[in-house]
C-alpha cells in the first residue's frame, strides 16, 4: 500500500506519440502547432495532453481505461494490482482486465497515478482579529436589503431589488431569503430563473449563504432540465425552479403550481423584467396566491431598466410600483459613487473578433432563435475551433503583459482545460476552477491567485460564478464564452469590477472574444444598452 505508484503525466511521456495526439484531438494539435510557429515539438504535445485530458473521464470509460493501463510498465501493473487486492493466482494484466472497478478501486487508481489533490495549507491564527461574518453585507447593501424587507411584508408584499452589476445583488437577495426562512419556519422559497448555469449558481449560492446564516437543516431542490418535479416531503427550504420547467410541467400537470403554491411564502424572480411575459406571469401569479406570499424581483441593470415605456409601466404595476435602488447620499448615480468610494473598479471594455468559419445549419439557427442562450452543441463546436482558441490564447497572452491577475471565462470544462494546458505549455502560470473542482482544489488555486507573486497568472473557469468562487484580485477578464443572456454576461463582467474596498482593483479591463457569425454580447455598448448613463464618467 506504500508503493510510490506512477504519475499520470509520466505514463503519457512514455506512451506512443500517436496515442497521445489521439487523446488530445486533431483540432487541439493544430492549435498547438500554430502557436509554435509550425509543428509543435513532442515535449509540448505531451505536456499539453497531460494537462488538457481529464484523467477521471479517461479512466471512467472501459475501453479507454484498458488502453491506458496497457501502457503501464510490468512492475507498475503488478504494483497497481496489489493495491486492488491481487492474489497472484493469475497475471497482473489479466487481473486488471477482470477488475470490477468499484468506486473505491477507481479512487485507488487515481491515487496510484498521483491525482489526489492535496489540502491547501492553512494560515496560522493571529492573537487578535476582527469577527468577520462569513456572508456579510456592506452598509449600502444592508440599507437596500432593509428597504426591500419592509415592502416584502407590507401592503402588496412585492418589490423589485435593483442593484448594479458587481454590487452583490445575489448576495443581498440570499440574505433576505435566509432571514425569511428563519422567521417563517417551516416554509418554502421558490427561486425562478432561466438557464442551467444561472440556476445552479443560485442553488450553490444559497447553500453557501445558509451554511453561514441558517439555523436548521432545509431542503435545496434543483428543479430544471430533466430533474423530477416530485415535491413529496419537501416543506421547508428552497426550490430553484427553471421557468421553462415550470411552464412545461404546468401544461402536463395543471395542479403542479397549485400544490407548490400551498407551501410557498416567498418567490424570487431573477431577471425581473421577464415576469410580465404572459407564460411566466401565469407561473408567478400561481405562486403568489396565498395572502401571506411575497414576491421579490431582481435586476442587475442599473440606470434606465427598460426602454419600452409601456412595458416599464406594466412591470411597475406588476410589482406594485415598488422598486428599491441603491441610495447613496450626495450622488444621483450610485455606480459613480461606488467607483469613487472604492467599492467598484473603473472598467474599460473592448472586443476582439475571431471568425471561426462555423457554418450554422437551419436547425442551429432555429435553436438559437428559440433558446435562452447559445445552445451547448454550438458552444462545444466553438470550443474545439482552432481560430477561436487561437484568438483566446493570444488575447490572454497580451493581457498578461499588462495585468498580474486575469480571469478567463471558458465555454465548457473541456474548453477550460484545453486553454489552461496550452497557456501553461507556452510558459504562462495558468490554473482552472470548474464545477467539477473539489473545494480543496478551488481554495488552493484561488489562494495562489490572491497571492503576492509578481508573475502574471491566468485563472480559467466554467460554471462557478457563484459556487464558492471569489477572485477580487483580478484586474482583467477574457470572456471566451458567447452568451445571449444579459444576466450571465453581466455576472462575468461583475467578477472583475470589484474595487479596492471589496478586495479588488481600482481599474479593470474586460475583453470579449466575439464571432461575427454568432449572436451574443460583443461589447459594453451592446450589452448595456440601457446602462450608458450609469457607466459614463460623470
Amino acid at each position: 500500500m506504500n508503493a510510490p505508484g506512477i504519475a499520470f503525466a509520466r505514463v503519457l511521456d512514455a506512451a506512443p506519440l500517436e496515442y497521445v495526439r489521439g487523446l488530445l484531438g486533431e483540432d487541439a494539435c493544430t492549435l498547438i502547432d500554430l502557436l509554435s510557429g509550425g509543428s509543435a515539438d513532442e515535449v509540448m504535445i505531451r505536456a499539453v495532453t497531460a494537462a488538457a485530458v481529464s484523467p477521471e473521464e479517461l479512466l471512467a470509460d472501459v475501453d479507454r481505461r484498458a488502453s491506458f493501463l496497457a501502457l503501464l510498465p510490468t512492475e507498475k501493473e503488478e504494483e497497481l494490482a496489489e493495491r486492488l487486492g491481487w492474489d497472484r493466482s493469475d497475471h497482473a494484466d489479466d487481473f486488471l482486465k477482470k477488475c470490477e472497478w468499484t468506486a473505491e478501486q477507481k479512487q485507488a487508481l487515481l491515487g496510484f497515478l498521483g491525482l489526489i489533490v492535496e489540502r491547501a495549507p492553512k494560515a496560522p491564527p493571529g492573537s487578535r482579529s476582527m469577527a468577520v461574518p462569513d456572508y456579510g453585507l456592506f452598509s449600502h447593501q444592508r440599507r437596500a436589503a432593509g428597504r426591500a424587507r419592509e415592502r416584502l411584508y407590507t401592503d402588496e408584499r412585492r418589490v423589485v431589488l435593483h442593484l448594479p452589476t458587481g454590487v452583490g445583488k445575489t448576495r443581498t437577495a440570499m440574505n433576505l431569503i435566509c432571514d425569511h426562512l428563519r422567521s417563517e419556519e417551516p416554509t418554502l422559497v421558490v427561486w425562478l430563473a432561466r438557464g442551467n448555469e444561472l440556476l445552479e449558481q443560485a442553488a450553490s449560492e444559497f447553500e453557501r449563504a445558509w451554511g453561514a446564516l441558517g439555523n436548521r437543516e432545509v431542503h435545496v431542490v434543483r428543479m430544471w432540465g430533466d430533474a423530477t418535479t416530485d415535491l413529496g416531503g419537501v416543506t421547508d427550504g428552497i426550490v430553484v425552479l427553471g421557468l421553462d420547467k415550470a411552464v412545461a410541467t404546468a401544461k402536463r400537470d395543471r395542479e403542479f403550481l397549485d400544490r407548490l403554491a400551498l407551501r410557498v411564502t416567498l418567490t424570487v424572480f431573477d431577471e425581473a423584467h421577464q415576469a410580465i411575459a404572459p407564460t411566466y406571469r401565469r407561473v408567478t401569479d400561481a405562486l403568489t396566491l396565498r395572502r401571506d406570499a411575497s414576491l421579490l424581483g431582481l435586476t442587475a441593470t442599473p440606470g434606465r431598466t427598460w426602454a419600452d415605456i409601456d412595458e416599464d409601466a406594466q412591470l411597475a404595476e406588476f410589482f406594485a410600483r415598488q422598486k428599491v435602488m441603491l441610495d447613496i447620499e450626495g450622488y444621483d448615480n450610485p455606480v459613480s459613487a461606488l467607483i469613487e468610494a472604492g467599492y467598484l473598479a473603473r472598467p474599460t471594455f473592448r472586443t476582439v473578433a475571431a471568425n471561426s468559419g462555423m457554418q450554422l445549419s437551419a436547425s442551429d439557427r432555429h435553436a438559437l432563435a428559440d433558446a435562452f442562450d447559445v445552445p451547448g452543441g454550438i458552444l462545444d463546436r466553438l470550443a474545439t475551433n482552432v481560430q477561436w482558441n487561437l484568438q483566446v490564447v493570444q488575447t490572454a497572452l497580451e493581457l498578461a503583459k499588462e495585468h498580474q491577475r486575469i480571469l478567463l471565462f471558458a465555454g465548457s470544462v473541456e474548453h477550460s482545460r484545453l486553454l489552461v494546458s496550452t497557456l501553461s505549455a507556452l510558459g504562462v502560470d495558468a490554473e482552472q476552477v470548474t464545477a467539477e473542482s473539489s473545494k480543496r482544489h478551488r481554495e488552493k488555486v484561488i489562494a495562489r491567485f490572491k497571492g503576492r507573486s509578481n508573475r502574471p497568472m491566468v485563472l480559467s473557469n466554467y460554471g462557478v460564478l457563484a459556487t464558492g468562487f471569489d477572485a477580487p484580485a483580478a484586474s482583467a477578464a477574457v470572456i471566451a464564452r458567447p452568451t445571449t443572456s444579459l444576466v450571465l454576461y453581466s455576472q462575468m463582467v461583475g467578477r472583475v469590477i470589484r474595487g479596492p474596498k471589496a478586495g479588488g482593483t481600482s481599474t479593470c479591463e474586460v475583453v470579449t472574444v466575439i464571432d461575427p457569425g454568432l449572436p451574443g454580447f460583443g461589447d459594453v455598448a451592446e450589452a448595456f444598452t440601457n446602462w450608458e448613463d450609469v457607466w459614463s464618467n460623470r
